[in-house]
């Protein structure tokens, strides 16, 4: 059974930083492509990361470039989101998520399994 837990949201203030984690069981996390999507307070989900399987090759939304770092540890099958110089308008509900595709989409509709989501606040 595939199953992702994630872990490490929480309160921040303006310009803190937070490392979010997504552990994977049931399958192993680098033959996927995984990204990381938040949904604002009455917004769109949108995706923020994504790193592709095997190569690793990473992509990022403009609005986090710079600021953000998506990694894989195969050895403990966990993939990280580590977020810097945190705004207020990146709160929101973080979820990993697993894709077949070739590359590092950040497209929700190639995604098939997903996470629970961990919230993030950012608030002084």
């Amino acid at each position: 059974q595939v199953q992702f837990e994630e872990s490490g949201g929480g309160l921040v203030q303006p310009g803190g930083s937070l490392r979010l984690s997504c552990a994977a069981s049931g399958f192993t996390l680098d033959a996927y492509a995984i990204g990381w999507f938040r949904r604002a307070p009455g917004k769109e989900r949108e995706g923020v990361s994504c790193i592709s399987s095997y190569r690793g090759t990473t992509n990022y939304a403009d609005s986090v470039k710079g600021r953000f770092t998506i990694s894989r540890d195969n050895a403990k099958n966990t993939v990280y989101l580590q977020m810097n110089s945190l705004k207020p308008e990146d709160t929101g509900v973080y979820y990993c998520a697993a894709s077949w595709a070739r590359g590092a989409t950040m497209i929700a509709g190639e995604y098939t399994y997903w996470g629970q989501g961990t919230q993030v606040t950012v608030s002084s």
